[in-house]
């Protein structure tokens, strides 16, 4: 099953800069059976962890978060870029393997104690996560796991974490 979802990942070459090599799961989640086929490892590895909220790092983290969100029943919050949410944030600057981004969150929007499971594609460098992670903790909530279906070993994104625990359903 793992080699059959890998198959639906498409590699695009030189995105989006030269020299890297983009793990686009876009046509994954086209695939109606792949998709539910992830969802339902998440959901079978997760129903039974108490978890709260589900968030999910913007943007291919909201398509797998809240469907996991939806199945486990429990809220979605999204991680977003700056300038995307209306209300007061928080946010942290972090770097990719290509530059430098920022997520923000509602200040209000994970309450304190509040058991999470952050949601993203993939985890490369580990930046984007790193920073899901403070901003979770900023909030004095609880971080269960970290969920990607995609891992980028070469990379070592999961050292810039490694105090977390981390689930990722393909690796490369």
């Amino acid at each position: 099953m793992l080699t059959e979802l890998k198959s639906k990942i498409r590699d695009v070459k030189d995105f989006p800069k030269k020299g890297i090599n983009f793990k686009d799961i876009t046509t994954l989640i086209k695939d109606p059976k792949a998709l539910q086929q992830v969802i339902e490892i998440f959901y079978v590895k997760y129903k039974d962890s108490k978890i709260d909220v589900v968030t999910g790092i913007e943007a291919r983290g909201f398509i797998l978060g809240s469907i996991l969100a939806y199945k486990l029943g429990v809220g979605f919050v999204p991680l977003r870029k700056p300038g995307k949410l209306p209300a007061k944030i928080i946010s942290a600057e972090y770097d990719l393997e290509y530059g430098t981004d920022t997520l923000c969150v509602h200040e209000d929007a994970i309450l304190k104690g509040e058991n999470v499971l952050i949601v993203d594609d993939l985890i490369a460098t580990g930046g984007s996560v790193q920073v899901a992670c403070n901003l979770i903790e900023k909030l004095d909530a609880k971080i269960i796991t970290v969920a990607v279906l995609v891992e980028l070993e070469f990379l070592k994104g999961r050292d810039k974490v490694k105090s977390y625990d981390i689930f990722s359903i393909l690796k490369y």
